[in-house]
Formats: structure tokens, sequence, C-alpha cells
């Protein structure tokens, strides 16, 4: 069993905060709190796990009260809490596990209360998962050294250090600015193999574009001249 999911064991009941945004394992999550229902709620996990559930929804997009049952979220731990004279709160949180809602528990809390299942991603073939890791994680740097050409090069350039492929899977969806749907689809899947797939045919068709970019940027600093020697 993984440190994770250790820190959850014996968890059934969580309580939930649907959002219109997908929260990922490892992600940051900043968050303003200033319903008094989600109040209550932070008040009540700061008494047992300081943990809740972030349910991907959207009611402007549909019909439903509340996400289905069945539907995939992500647990979150709340690191800090910066609380405010008239109730509201700045909170910072970081995204633990997913967990998939089995159904309501109704808990008499003004705020949704979930029967939920913590999951990782299922053990694959490690001949066909590191190469394709390692293959993800270049792709990766690459595009972000050329992020950081873009930028001008301010600051130093991170020392982006390569983790086991699940977390690495997530590390790169979360530092993509991908629509929630996608976002969704790769947090639900339990194979880091079909996330890693996806994440490389995303990566292959934005490295090109990204280091192109780079060198005109570059270039345009110098006013279009180059150290380059050209023979003619």
């Amino acid at each position: 069993m993984s440190e994770v999911l250790e820190k959850v064991s014996g968890i059934r009941h969580l309580p939930l905060f649907p959002l219109p945004l997908v929260l990922l394992p490892n992600e940051l999550l900043p968050l303003h709190i200033f319903e008094p229902r989600y109040r209550q709620m932070l008040k009540d996990v700061a008494l047992d796990k300081n943990m809740f559930g972030v349910s991907f929804f959207n009611p402007q997009e549909t019909f439903i009260e509340k996400p289905l049952a069945g539907s995939i979220g992500c647990a979150a731990e709340v690191r800090e809490v910066q609380a405010m004279p008239d109730g509201r709160s700045n909170v910072l949180t970081v995204g633990l596990i997913r967990y998939r809602l089995i159904d309501y528990v109704d808990a008499g809390e003004p705020y949704l209360v979930g029967d939920v299942e913590f999951f990782e991603d299922e053990k694959e073939n490690e001949n066909l998962l590191n190469p394709l890791a390692d293959e993800v994680f270049t792709l990766f740097r690459r595009i972000a050294k050329a992020a950081h050409k873009l930028s001008g090069e301010r600051g130093t350039f991170p020392d982006v250090q390569q983790t086991d492929p699940q977390a690495l899977s997530f590390l790169v969806t979360a530092a993509f600015n991908l629509e929630p749907d996608l976002k969704y689809q790769l947090l639900e899947t339990r194979s880091t193999v079909e996330r890693l797939e996806r994440l490389r045919e995303i990566l292959i068709k934005t490295v090109s574009k990204m280091e192109e970019s780079a060198e005109i940027h570059k270039t345009a600093k110098t006013n279009g001249h180059s150290n380059k020697k050209i023979d003619f």
C-alpha cells in the first residue's frame, strides 16, 4: 500500500466541494472560502483529517444539481489557512489521491458528503511504462526550456526532476492549461500508460512550435543578427 493510500485508509465518507475545475494529485489549488456552508466544512475538516473532496461540476452546463454517483474527484488536503475578520478564508490545498463517488450520505451537514472509494493507477508492465515515461519527460523538459527562453530567460531555469511514471503523468497534465473535459479524462483513467500516451501526443504537437517561437524570440532580441556564420 502506498503512503498516500495509507493516509486515507479507513476514510469512507468525505465532505465534497463541487467546482468547475479538475484537481489532480500533487497539484496546488488556492481557494477563497466565503459561502457559509463551506466555511462550516472548513471548520469541520480541521477537526479531523483536514481533507475534503474536489469534484468537477459546472452547474451552468448541466441540468443536474450535483456531481453524479460514479464520477471521479480528487481529495484535497488543506495546507494553509488565512482567516479574515469577516469569516472568509484564503486556503491553500494540494491534491492527494483520486476517488470514485459511490453515493451521497445524509450526514445532516449543509454541504455534500460522499461515500467514496479511493484508487490509484493499476500496475503495468515496466518495460513498456518506463521508456514511455522517459520520452514524455524529455519532451516536457524541451517545452520547459523553450518557455524559459520565451520569458526572456528571467530567473533560474527550474530543475525539474523526473519522478515515478504515475506522478510524472499528473505533473505534466497540471503544467498545461488543458480544457476541463480533457483534464477530467486524464484524471479518471487508471492506466498510466494510456495517460502518458495521450500526453505524448499533446507534447509532440506542441514542442516544435514552442522551440521555433523561442528561436524567433531570441533572434528578434538581437535585431535579426546572430553569431552564426553563413557561407555562400
